[in-house]
């Protein structure tokens, strides 16, 4: 049987690019190039039928480590918790009052980029601190 090499995370939204270039900040990812042909993206998205322009942006690790991550428009909004989630790792090997801090600045890095904080899950007997997040179109994600 063979084992999966590489895999992308879909996301269904409203403003693909929009929403892209928010988790391009947030993870440090990059926009690939346009297709060959063309120049630019917007030249490229001009190319194509109308009800398509818009629909959908990519964007990837720019060291390729990470999946590449694809949005792609919806009619439908965001009703409910999401069933999965990504976490971003801000504090690893961190611990009390250190993770805390390392949580809250990237928070506060995020919320000026449009997400939203929600709630901090202060550490427990099994997990150390993280914090509810929401992206520009209420995507939930977690700062660990």
């Amino acid at each position: 049987m063979a084992s999966v090499k590489q895999f992308q995370v879909t996301f269904d939204c409203a403003e693909p690019e929009r929403v892209a270039r928010f988790w391009c900040e947030v993870l440090g990812y990059v926009v690939p190039p346009p297709p060959e042909g063309f120049a630019t993206w917007d030249e490229f998205d001009r190319a194509l039928p109308p009800e398509q322009q818009g629909s959908a942006f990519a964007c990837v690790d720019p060291t390729g480590a990470g999946p590449r991550l694809y949005f792609q428009r919806v009619p439908e909004g965001k009703a409910a918790k999401n069933r999965l989630h990504l976490d971003v790792r801000v504090g690893t090997g961190l611990v009390g009052e250190e993770r805390l801090a390392a949580l809250e600045a990237e928070c506060a890095r995020l919320v000026a980029l449009g997400a939203v904080g929600v709630r901090l899950l202060p550490a427990d007997d099994e997990n150390e601190s993280c914090m509810v997040m929401q992206d520009v179109e209420g995507n939930e994600f977690c700062l660990a």
